[in-house]
């Protein structure tokens, strides 16, 4: 979950997906979180059905932008918006880019390819529903996941009840504390990082000329 730039969503203007938490609560790593399983070694992989995957989600996250392209597509207004909200941050294309190359500096960018991985989940036709949860649950929920999030033990174990006869939301609650721990500790450090913080300037002194 590399390119260039990206914005604190309020919970109540998310589409009817996002809650406050305490980010302390889930970003720990301890036993309260994972059960004993999550301690054992993780595989390389789960084969790579899981990698095909995850790359044909976010191919702009597996290989980032040049930065002459996002320039030539971006604005310096546009990026100022990022800084309104995650929410308008993510529903940018060039913004989840840049959010997820400081995810990555950040070595969580788990996080965005989880939440992108359940946008496109959630638009997926019922008949593929079971094939497509599975993949996303070997990626990033099962305890032995090469890209495990960090979420309790609680919602590990009650999506992966629900993946056994999928629905469209079975991974809402996930995607929720994800989305949460995005915003109130990585969002924050990303405006005033040195990855939107160049680009910004970069657009503005070009608007300049």
């Amino acid at each position: 979950m590399r390119a260039a730039a990206f914005s604190t969503p309020r919970s109540d203007k998310m589409p009817g997906m996002f809650f406050s938490a305490n980010p302390r609560e889930l970003k720990g790593t301890g036993p309260s979180l994972l059960d004993s399983a999550a301690q054992k070694k993780r595989p390389k992989t789960f084969g790579m059905d899981v990698k095909t995957y995850l790359r044909s989600l976010m191919p702009h996250l597996e290989s980032g932008i040049k930065s002459s392209k996002a320039k030539s597509m971006l604005c310096a207004d546009e990026v100022m918006q990022w800084s309104q909200s995650l929410e308008k941050l993510l529903a940018n294309q060039t913004g989840q880019v840049v959010f997820g190359k400081f995810l990555k500096s950040e070595f969580s960018e788990e996080n965005i390819e989880f939440w992108l991985a359940c946008e496109d989940y959630r638009k997926t036709e019922s008949d593929l529903l079971h094939c497509k949860a599975e993949k996303i649950y070997k990626a990033f929920v099962h305890v032995d996941a090469t890209k495990q999030i960090n979420i309790d033990f609680h919602t590990r174990e009650t999506t992966a009840k629900k993946i056994k006869a999928p629905t469209s939301t079975c991974f809402d609650e996930a995607q929720k504390l994800i989305y949460t721990l995005m915003e109130k500790d990585s969002y924050p450090r990303f405006l005033k990082s040195d990855i939107y913080l160049n680009l910004l300037n970069d657009l503005q002194a070009n608007r300049l000329k």
